[in-house]
Formats: C-alpha cells, structure tokens, sequence
C-alpha cells in the first residue's frame, strides 16, 4: 500500500526531502539481506510505498511539497532532481509569493480557506496514483505560520476529505530557548487541532536532535540539514519495510494501519516519541562493533528514564510497582519517578535480528496498568541493514516521555495569554480569545490523561 507524503512549510520541505533520499539509498542497497529475493522484495515494497515510477523510468515521490513562498520547495525540487535517482512531479507543488508571517492565524485562517481547493487538487491527484492507499503522512513544524497554521488547516482537510485513511503528523517543536517570538501560541493552537483530526503525532525536538549531532555525530557547527538528516534517518528506520511477526513472509503492506494499531489504542494518547541507536559520524561507525544485548540494554533504560539519546542515561532510574506520583497541578512532569508507556512498538534491523532477546521490553512494569503488556508492546524486524549500521534499533513510543517539553509550551504560552501579548495578531485574521482558551483547555486534558498513566 502506498503512503501520500504532503509536505508543509519551510521545516517539513527540508526533512522530506532528506527523508526520501534516505530511503531511495537504504532501497538501493542490499546490505544485509540473504538473498537477491529479499532484495528486490525490499525495494519493491518500499518503491510502491513511497514512489511512482515515471515513463522516464526516473522514480517520482508520492508527495505534495506546499509553501507560501516559492524558494524553499524550488531548492527541494531541484536538490532532488540533480541526484538522478529520483525526483518530485514536475506539477506536485503548491507555492505563493507571500508568506505568513510566523503567525498562526494567517496560516490557518487565511491561506489555508484560499488555497484550499487547489491544494486539495493535488492530493487527490496522488491519491489516484496509488492503487491502494495506506493514507497520509505530513511532516511540519509547530512554530511557524505556514508550516503549523496552513499545516493544521490542511491536516482538517484531508481528515474531512479522506474520513476512512490513516492520518500520521510528524511534528518539529521549537528550540526552547525560542525561535520565533510567539512560538509557543502557534504551538498550542497546532497541537490542539492536531489532536482532533490527526491518528498520531509523532514528534522530534529540535533540542534533542541538536544535541544527537553535537554529541553523537561530533558535528562542529551545526546546520539545519545536519539536524534534517537525523530526523530523515530516524523517520526512514520507522516507516522502511519490515516484517511484523516472526513468521511473516512477506513485509507489512500497510505501514501506518500496523503502526497505529500497535501504538494508538484510545483517541486520548495520540503523542508519539522516537528513539533510534546507536547513531553516530561515519568515521566512528568503521570502528564500531554492536551487539543486540548492549543495544537493547540501552535502549531500554532511555525509555524507562526519559533519555533522549543514549549519552547521559541515568541507570538509577527503575520501573516499580509504585506508580509516578502526579504531583502539583500544572507542572506533573517533574514529579515523574520512571516514564510509563502505554504502548511500545521495537523495531530491528540487520543482521541476526531473530537472535535479539526483547524480553526486557514486554515487563507490565513499564505500562499502563489497564493494557496488558502482551498488547501493549510489539516488535518488527528486517534482515536488511539500514543507513549503513550493521544494527540498528528504533523505539516508537507512545508514553510519558513528551509530558515535560508539553507542559512547558503550554506554560509559556499561557503567560502570555494572561497578559494578552500579541494576541492582537491572531484576532485579526479570526482566531478568537476563546479559540485560545479551548486549546489550553484541550492540551491541559491531554497532560493530565498521561500523567495519571
């Protein structure tokens, strides 16, 4: 089944661009795999997932690149185009000459209603291209205007558009110590109405990523496509194909159906956090040796402390049969004893994945008390080599882990409301103060339904 990509803003153009190019090369390689069966096996589906062949015979990404302004998707396209490997359509973008201004409301209010058709147009041009699909995957940023606010609106859209496909956000959050001024009221108000029409909202902090390059990777002076890259590699380690039970045969033909059957149970818990190990600079890599006991270990004590990546884990941190404490209301995240999942999906690839003993993320310490851990935790495996690494494990989980950077926006931005700073800007296009209170309202319940887990 295929996977229609729409690309939103500055932030989502960049990383689906990279994230395509990751996954055209892992097609393209065949490390790894144990016969040139598996091989064409993989590339097929991953092909049929993510690209349209074109009578050129150039494959052609299932993708709508979308921005107010025109630069950013003309460097994507032709950054694409110059690999000669594969290439966006020639008509599968939208662009205007005026963008919105970082502001929310602009983006959702505005841009969003004008162009609605014509965006909508070209879905269902990609959509018809598909002979089955699987449903929607939009990458954006929660930031900005364009990205958040028309991304937002667009996201309705299809939802309204499309009632029976799956809808998967991939969300970029802000640097912390703040890119745009009101950064934290375009983040609420895109979280929230996220939350009403999307299946799952799987996230990456700009914060953490950096720290990944600057730790892990040994990169110097970091750049957005460094941080990009990271994201691309990690989303192309989720979404690659892979077998979802140990007797499959043949890989996952809906790859967003299996992922939110197994981490989406209840429309209340739709934050998803990802952890991917080990990552490191290509020249680490050569001289590197990994075993799936050291890896898993490791991978399991992040999630259990909250570790976004492996450097700094706290080993202290123990599930046990106490559960976290709630603690005060409007900041539960710092009372958190260990992070408690709801559910957990594993996913393993290279070599001797069937040997990996993933015993230690089935314990019903780690979840919910109301989900058996039998239902709550599943694992897909690939025999295929992925990005270069002999042994890779990603982590999709859906837990306590985002409690923290949520209750934080959310803190943030109500302090600005109380004083009504900047809300001047949203009201003129048609975001009204109540609009904002129904999203504090909506994102309150959210951190309060994770935090009694």
């Amino acid at each position: 089944m295929s996977v229609v990509t729409v690309q939103l803003g500055q932030c989502g153009n960049q990383i689906g661009q990279e994230l395509f190019k990751a996954i055209g090369d892992d097609s393209s390689s065949g490390q790894g795999l144990c016969s040139e069966g598996q091989k064409q096996a993989y590339a097929a589906c991953s092909q049929e997932r993510f690209f349209f062949l074109e009578q050129s015979g150039v494959p052609s990404a299932r993708a709508v690149l979308i921005d107010m302004e025109p630069k950013v998707i003309s460097q994507t396209m032709a950054t694409a185009a110059k690999s000669g490997r594969w290439k966006y359509g020639d008509q599968s973008y939208f662009c205007q000459k005026q963008g919105s201004g970082n502001n929310w409301a602009n983006g959702f209010c505005a841009h969003g209603p004008r162009h609605e058709e014509a965006v909508l147009d070209l879905v269902r041009r990609e959509a018809e291209r598909c002979e089955r699909l699987a449903g929607f995957f939009t990458m954006m940023s929660v930031a900005g205007g364009t990205g958040s606010g028309m991304g937002t609106y667009i996201t309705q859209c299809l939802r309204d558009t499309y009632p029976h496909s799956f809808l998967l956000n991939q969300v970029t959050w802000p640097y912390s110590t703040g890119e745009v001024i009101v950064q934290n009221y375009n983040s609420v108000l895109t979280l929230s109405h996220l939350y009403q029409s999307s299946d799952a909202i799987l996230v990456h902090e700009n914060d953490t990523v950096h720290k990944i390059c600057s730790q892990l990777m040994n990169i110097k002076h970091i750049s957005f496509q460094d941080v990009n890259k990271v994201i691309a590699h990690q989303l192309g380690s989720v979404l690659q194909p892979a077998y979802t039970s140990a007797v499959d045969t043949q890989y996952s033909r809906n790859p967003l159906g299996d992922l939110m059957s197994s981490l989406v149970c209840h429309p209340e818990y739709k934050l998803l956090s990802l952890r991917n190990i080990p990552q490191m600079s290509d020249s680490s890599l050569e001289y590197s040796v990994f075993a799936w006991p050291g890896l898993l270990k490791h991978l399991r004590q992040m999630l259990i402390a909250n570790a976004k990546m492996e450097e700094g884990i706290d080993w202290q941190v123990r599930a046990s049969q106490s559960r976290p404490s709630t603690g005060q209301k409007g900041n539960p995240s710092k009372h958190l004893r260990f992070n408690t999942s709801l559910a957990n999906l594993l996913i393993l690839r290279g070599r001797d994945v069937y040997s990996a003993d993933t015993g230690g993320f089935a314990e019903p310490l780690l979840y919910s008390s109301w989900l058996p851990a039998e239902v709550a935790f599943n694992t897909w495996r690939s025999p295929k080599h992925f990005n270069r690494y002999e042994k890779s494990a990603t982590l999709v989980s859906n837990s306590q882990s985002l409690l923290k950077p949520l209750d934080s926006i959310v803190g943030k931005a109500w302090n600005m409301f109380a004083s009504r700073a900047y809300v001047h800007q949203y009201t003129k296009f048609g975001i009204s103060e109540e609009d904002f209170l129904d999203s504090f309202t909506t994102l309150e319940q959210v951190i309060s339904s994770y935090t009694h887990l």
